[in-house]
């Protein structure tokens, strides 16, 4: 089974899941690092609902790049808009799963009216509720 770690604000989260196996609720491709999110209650946002419309799940891939579908142009552009862009930027509703890996949710990922923050610079609101 595929594992993928999810690292937000320094803390790894790593989830499994069997291939064919997740209920696809339309949040982005199917299986796609959104996907696995949603349905394993990983916290990656996607204000236009995964249709590759926005940034708001941009990740930057650590680990396994090479255990990802291949970037789109369609991707490759709304990319071109993202903060923190690296070469190993993705988006979540886009990239589907065939392997392991590891990725990164950067700062100015976050939608902080969809997650009910404040705006801010920083580490976000789930980790100073564990403070």
């Amino acid at each position: 089974m595929p594992k993928v770690t999810f690292i937000i604000d320094g803390d790894a989260q790593t989830v499994e899941f069997e291939h064919g196996q997740l209920d696809y609720s339309h949040h982005g491709k199917p299986e796609s690092l959104l996907d696995i999110a949603k349905n394993l209650d990983v916290p990656l946002e996607h204000a236009c609902g995964g249709s590759c419309a926005c940034t708001t799940c941009h990740v930057i891939i650590r680990e396994g790049a090479q255990n990802l579908s291949e970037m789109e142009e369609d991707e490759a552009d709304r990319l071109d808009t993202a903060w923190d862009l690296t070469t190993h930027s993705r988006l979540g509703c886009q990239a589907v799963v065939k392997g392991d890996i590891v990725c990164e949710l950067p700062m100015y990922t976050r939608n902080y009216v969809q997650e009910g923050g404040g705006i801010q610079l920083g580490k976000s609101d789930r980790k100073r509720e564990g403070a």
